[in-house]
């Protein structure tokens, strides 16, 4: 085996005891990469709330102006499988500096965007940047915190996919309400440029490059398979909605038939350690049990964003600003809770988390399932306040148990399919409650609602999230941490900015070697 490049490898130094303390150098890693998930995952629903303005300024119809999010979520579906290739083949700070490069190319050409087909392109480059970048957060954390430490920095980690998605829309209204769509991009670019220049000048590799070959099959593959799928979900909720005569049933087939293949093309692929994304974290209960509760927490979460700002605006007449302003206590009350629950696992475990959790979740969905004109906008707010609360405990307890079972070599692989989960879920969701609206309202065209069918619409769309909610509490009962095999590590000290900090290393032999790469 040949010899990876000495700028490519991660510096050896003395090693320190495991603990519970954060090592030197870690928070400072940790950090650059939660900002920098932060600000590419808040493009994933901004454009949402500005549709029909970009379909006016272009002149497009609205089937073709859904692409501006449908490409986005396309490109980050086909891509996302790819992340764990990218994370074993490539140095981290390599992957960091590309991804984040690509993602203010992708900015900077939305931003100037003549034609809508240039938007379109801009934003498809946007998610080949953004794609990586949840996997990579993922399993730099599990990698370069202790054990003891886990949920707390998990729960914090894990809470950027979670609040980026809720601060969008209302970032958006806030924007719209005074400038143009394009300030949408323009304003972004500042922090995803200081980001960059942060990056480069403090992160260094922690891992080491591992000689594996990009199996082109698979990503085919696995390109038909994810996109497939996407593409067809969001199908079902565009011509539920009128806006589309194309059946979503072929590509969903299609989707289907490529996921099948994708896995049959994995399982011979991992015997030799060189599998796009390995199958074996599915063989493991305490991965598959958090990451088939999450497909329902994140479909939930996600999907009821398409729907909500519906019920807003035709039920109780908020406008565009106030929207805006709705939705931003939201996203706070992710990232307090997400902290306070990560100290909880870490003391106590999932189930205290997850079961409470779960109940107050259904109690604010049934809520949600009775508003009318009559609900006033401060008791909206507190239930949406609550739900997003209960919602953060949820996510960040689930990714740190299914993660925290695995041998620190699958960590990519895991973080890469619990990334794909919760894209195709937002999709899936998305799509179901679009079509619960539609038929709740009982007219051919959703857009255009009286207030008693847009709260009949409502109604339908959360109460499917309700029932879909019984789902989440039990799984709850399923979900319980599981030690680590390699909770045994000591602490290997990388280059940081000049500092030494941490990497997580076993002290077997040869999953400490795994580890270092």
């Amino acid at each position: 085996m040949s010899t990876p490049p000495e700028s490519d490898v991660a510096a050896p130094a003395p090693t320190v005891p495991s603990d519970d303390r954060l090592p030197p150098g870690v928070a400072l890693v940790i950090g650059i990469l939660i900002v920098s998930t932060f600000i590419v995952f808040l493009n994933e629903l901004l454009l949402g709330v500005a549709l029909p303005t970009l379909i006016e300024d272009f002149g497009v119809t609205p089937s073709t102006g859904q692409w501006v999010t449908t490409g986005f979520l396309l490109t980050m579906a086909v891509l996302i499988p790819a992340s764990s290739f990218v994370m074993r083949r490539f140095p981290m700070r390599t992957v960091f500096l590309v991804a984040l490069s690509l993602f203010i190319v992708g900015t900077t050409l939305a931003a100037i965007a003549p034609t809508f087909g240039v938007l379109v392109a801009g934003r498809v480059i946007q998610a080949s940047g953004t794609a990586v970048f949840l996997p990579l957060l993922m399993t730099t954390t599990m990698r370069l915190v202790p054990v003891a430490r886990r949920g707390q920095m998990m729960a914090i980690t894990t809470a950027v996919p979670a609040v980026a998605p809720a601060v969008g829309p209302a970032l958006s209204g806030l924007v719209l309400s005074t400038l143009s769509w394009r300030w949408l991009f323009i304003l972004m670019l500042p922090f995803a440029v200081a980001a960059l220049a942060l990056g480069a000048w403090k992160l260094r590799n922690t891992t080491t490059p591992e000689p594996v070959a990009l199996d082109v099959p698979s990503l085919l593959l696995s390109a038909l398979g994810f996109g497939g799928l996407v593409y067809g979900l969001s199908l079902i909720g565009e011509a539920s909605s009128g806006h589309t005569s194309t059946s979503p049933y072929l590509p969903i087939a299609v989707g289907l038939a490529g996921l099948v293949a994708f896995v049959l093309r994995q399982i011979p692929l991992q015997r030799r350690d060189s599998a796009f994304l390995d199958m074996r974290i599915f063989l493991r209960r305490s991965f598959t049990a958090p990451l088939l509760t999450m497909l329902f927490v994140a479909g939930n979460g996600i999907g009821l964003l398409v729907v909500l700002p519906l019920v807003l605006t035709h039920v109780t007449g908020l406008s565009t600003l106030q929207l805006g302003l709705f939705l931003i206590p939201g996203g706070a009350a992710i990232s307090i809770v997400a902290a306070a629950s990560g100290r909880v696992y870490d003391r106590f475990g999932p189930r205290p988390l997850m079961i409470p959790a779960a109940i107050v979740w259904l109690a604010v969905l049934w809520f949600l399932s009775r508003v009318d004109e009559s609900t006033s906008v401060v008791t909206l707010i507190v239930a949406w306040l609550v739900f997003t609360s209960a919602q953060a405990a949820m996510w960040a307890t689930l990714t740190t148990s299914a993660m925290g079972g695995l041998r620190p070599e699958l960590y990519p692989h895991a973080a890469s399919a619990f990334a794909t989960a919760q894209q195709l879920a937002g999709a899936a969701f998305g799509a179901v409650f679009v079509s619960a609206y539609t038929i709740g309202s009982g007219a051919r065209d959703a857009g255009v609602l009286s207030t008693d069918q847009a709260t009949s619409a409502g109604h339908a769309a959360f109460l499917t999230a309700w029932a879909i909610g019984l789902l989440v509490l039990v799984g709850a009962f399923f979900v319980r941490r599981t030690p680590s095999p390699a909770a045994d590590v000591t602490v290997a000290a990388v280059p940081v900015g000049g500092e030494a900090v941490a990497d997580a290393s076993a002290t077997d032999a040869a999953v400490g070697e795994t580890v270092a790469r």
